[in-house]
């Protein structure tokens, strides 16, 4: 494990930017008091920000840019005006250099995936890289990619988002062979498209020692924490991702509702507020903060655009976690020892933004 955690920050990415991503530093600076932090943006937003906070002062430096990439820049007009002076490309430029160990932003997701796909490149046996996130369940938590990055998969991607999310879990709950399961609209296994049906077979026939594969895994078995890595495409998996979200807003909003509107369950919530702040607490979109961009030859976490200091905070510990455990070398091991099994396997052609 590295005495320094060198994290550089995109601090005018999201909605917000440094009111947000500053305080969120200096957060997590008091978890992990071996961070230090490159912050890239206009100095003169991040200054008064940083005089709030003399120990994130302390371990902080300043990298000057006003180019910020917005959230409605398409990825292509992103690579174009700002691939080389914004502060998410800066950022993410550190890492390539060895100037930082991980970047994290809250910015515009297509920007940083292609960005970061341009600067830092895929690991061999990858075509395309995937967003990969902790996802609460009835069991504790699971893995589950790839939740918007590219759209459509062979079984090649499968097979590769399989072994990358296996490396993650491992790391993160300290399992030496997560079970891996494929989403699909049914557990049989003449079900579902060709290529989940082809990912599927061989990953029973790889039989890797990195991971177990269980098999399909529909929709309701990601919230009851079936498998440690649910594996998906990116259209899918985002569409499963804003749907648990979606639900979970309603449900908060429908309890919420329900206990204001008669005095004996206003009477009902005083006796039982203990199991609701447990139940808030579980649901905080905030400690579920933090994708990671699985795939690339560096590493880089997404933050939600919207989120506060607090989720930020958890997004700065995920990429933490992932320098402190070496995830990038635990995933080229896995890579490189079955490279062959992977690069076997025809990729499809790559979906153009």
């Amino acid at each position: 494990m590295p005495s320094k955690v060198r994290i550089a920050l995109d601090a005018m990415g999201g909605d917000v930017g440094a009111p947000v991503v500053i305080p969120g530093a200096a957060i997590s600076l008091g978890r992990h008091r071996n961070i230090e932090f490159l912050l890239v943006g206009d100095r003169a937003k991040i200054e008064p920000e940083l005089e709030k906070y003399p120990a994130l002062k302390a371990a902080s430096k300043i990298v000057h840019t006003d180019v910020a990439i917005s959230m409605e820049d398409k990825p292509s007009q992103a690579l174009r005006r700002g691939r080389k002076t914004s502060s998410m490309a800066l950022a993410i430029d550190a890492v390539k250099r060895g100037e930082a160990d991980v970047v994290v932003s809250a910015g515009n997701t297509g920007a940083l995936m292609a960005m970061s796909r341009f600067n830092l490149r895929t690991l061999p046996g990858i075509d395309r890289p995937a967003i990969a996130a902790v996802w609460p369940t009835m069991r504790g938590d699971s893995v589950v990619l790839d939740l918007g990055a590219t759209i459509g998969g062979d079984a090649h991607h499968l097979v590769g988002l399989s072994v990358m999310g296996a490396a993650m879990a491992s790391v993160l709950f300290n399992k030496k062979r997560p079970t891996v399961g494929l989403l699909n609209i049914g557990t049989e296994e003449i079900k579902g498209h060709e290529e989940i049906r082809e990912a599927g077979e061989r990953l029973r026939a790889l039989n890797l020692p990195q991971l177990d594969y269980i098999g399909f895994v529909e929709g309701d078995g990601i919230g009851k924490g079936l498998a440690d890595v649910i594996v998906t495409e990116g259209f899918s998996g985002n569409i499963a991702l804003k749907a648990a979200e979606g639900t979970a807003r309603q449900m908060a909003e429908l309890l919420r509702n329900e206990m204001r509107r008669t005095w004996m369950s206003k009477l009902g919530y005083l006796f039982a507020r203990g199991a609701f702040r447990t139940l808030r607490d579980k649901m905080d979109p905030n400690k579920s903060n933090g994708g990671m961009l699985l795939g690339l030859n560096g590493v880089v976490v997404k933050s939600h655009g919207g989120i506060n200091a607090e989720g930020f905070a958890y997004a700065i510990d995920v990429g933490y976690e992932m320098v402190q455990y070496d995830l990038l070398n635990k995933i080229n091991q896995m890579l490189n020892r079955d490279g062959g099994a992977l690069s076997s396997v025809p990729t499809a052609q790559e979906a153009v933004s």
